[in-house]
């Protein structure tokens, strides 16, 4: 192994090592087991390495500015933000906005099990529901509220949640709220899921079951067979849940993402969603195919029961937002975000990186190694590149990357920019990395 401590102005502990070091901590006081992550984070960001927790000047437009979390200003091409079609600006997103809160207030005032709709979230539901061809919807607090709250909801102590590997933390997090019996399966794999289903359906006929997947795997930017999903749930007497937080609305015919793309509006049994990446809002969804369930997850999932409900501000802007993506705009905004995606890919790999899956809003690009990827993410400010290190625990350790999130409203040159820039990162890492390996013998 490669000295890393050789690297100038960099500690070895600094490209060493994941969060995963500090999952489990020890000792009998929880405040003081904090220390030791906030030791490693500090070289980390004493060093550069740290590129998380940072704050735009002026809201996500594909230039702007950001300030790192000890104060620095950074000025860049934007690719860090989840503004898929650039609506969080949109002159009349914000009128709608604007109105509600001289309206309505600026607070729900209550959770949604009391009095905390309004009669603008009640059409909002209805609209949810419309759109995606099924009879209700349910508005949560937040994309996460609503994908752990539809699990733990659902599924007791006695059932069976059977979800891809890669799947989201709130879906992660709810399954192993909600049951013991949570069953992974290989990443997209209909057949490993067939084989989870059927031994679990071997020696419990009575138990519940669980099948949960997306719509669209934000970091490797793939999606499942729907169907053949579906027909699983069916045949094992299962419930599938899908979740749409990162193509519904930026794909699909209309805006309706996968489920659209693959012909099952209407048919999914559960639709999981979140408004932040495409509705310029806070707040999720769960849209159901009749009242009993609706009702059942409004006084039995506690992230909906248990938290206020949304505000009318942000219900106007998803409500607005929503309503820019089912129309003519919509569709021109959708083919200047693909065009603007395919742009960007093809510039990725015309300078010899690696990007994943299929073309949509998520441009991830490999770096695999931790420590070439902290080198590169260190570089990046100077460079005038705002792009997002992902290292665990969202992916696992030893498949960093970048992951560039595409706005409608970046232009070319922005685009040809940004693939620039990452090059020249990942070049000058590989050569801290090449010297260091040089000195080291």
């Amino acid at each position: 192994m490669m000295n890393r401590e050789r690297v100038p102005g960099v500690p070895e502990r600094a490209l060493a090592g994941s969060m995963r070091d500090f999952r489990v901590p020890r000792g009998a006081s929880l405040l003081a087991r904090c220390e030791a992550f906030h030791d490693w984070q500090s070289v980390r960001r004493r060093s550069g390495t740290w590129p998380f927790a940072r704050a735009t000047e002026a809201g996500p437009a594909a230039s702007c500015t950001i300030r790192d979390d000890e104060g620095t200003l950074f000025q860049g091409v934007n690719f860090a933000s989840q503004d898929y079609l650039s609506l969080s600006s949109h002159p009349e997103v914000r009128r709608a906005a604007k109105a509600a809160i001289d309206e309505m207030g600026v607070h729900s005032a209550g959770s949604p099990a009391l009095v905390g709709n309004t009669s603008t979230s009640v059409a909002l539901e209805r609209e949810i529901a419309d759109f995606l061809a099924m009879r209700e919807s349910l508005l949560f607090p937040t994309g996460w509220a609503a994908g752990f709250g539809v699990i733990k909801g659902l599924v007791r102590s006695h059932d069976y949640v059977v979800i891809d590997g890669l799947a989201h933390a709130c879906l992660q997090a709810g399954a192993q709220a909600a049951t013991p019996n949570v069953i992974p399966f290989r990443h997209l794999n209909v057949d490993h899921c067939r084989q989870r289903l059927a031994t679990i359906r071997a020696r419990d006929t009575e138990a519940g079951i669980m099948i949960v997947t997306e719509g669209l795997f934000s970091m490797d930017s793939d999606t499942p067979d729907l169907a053949a999903f579906q027909s699983l749930a069916r045949e094992y007497g299962a419930t599938l849940v899908v979740d749409v937080a990162h193509d519904l609305g930026a794909l699909g015919p209309g805006g309706t993402g996968h489920i659209g793309l693959q012909d099952m509006l209407g048919e999914v049994d559960l639709v999981m969603g979140s408004f932040s990446k495409t509705f310029a809002s806070n707040g999720g969804f769960v849209a159901m195919k009749n009242r009993a369930i609706k009702e059942y997850l409004r006084f039995y999932s506690s992230t909906c029961t248990f938290s206020n409900a949304l505000s009318p501000a942000q219900i106007a802007t998803v409500r607005q937002a929503l309503a820019i993506v089912q129309s003519p705009e919509g569709a021109a905004r959708r083919e200047r975000l693909m065009a603007n995606v395919c742009l960007l890919r093809e510039n990725i790999r015309a300078r010899g990186m690696e990007v994943y899956g299929d073309p949509s809003a998520i441009v991830a690009v490999r770096t695999g190694d931790e420590a070439l990827a902290r080198l590169a993410a260190r570089e990046m400010p100077g460079l005038g590149l705002l792009a997002n290190l992902v290292e665990y625990p969202a992916v696992a350790k030893g498949r960093a990357r970048f992951r560039l999130q595409v706005m409608a409203d970046h232009r070319e040159a922005e685009i040809e920019a940004a693939a620039d820039r990452m090059q020249m990162a990942m070049s000058r890492a590989r050569d801290h990395l090449e010297t260091a390996r040089a000195v080291a013998g």
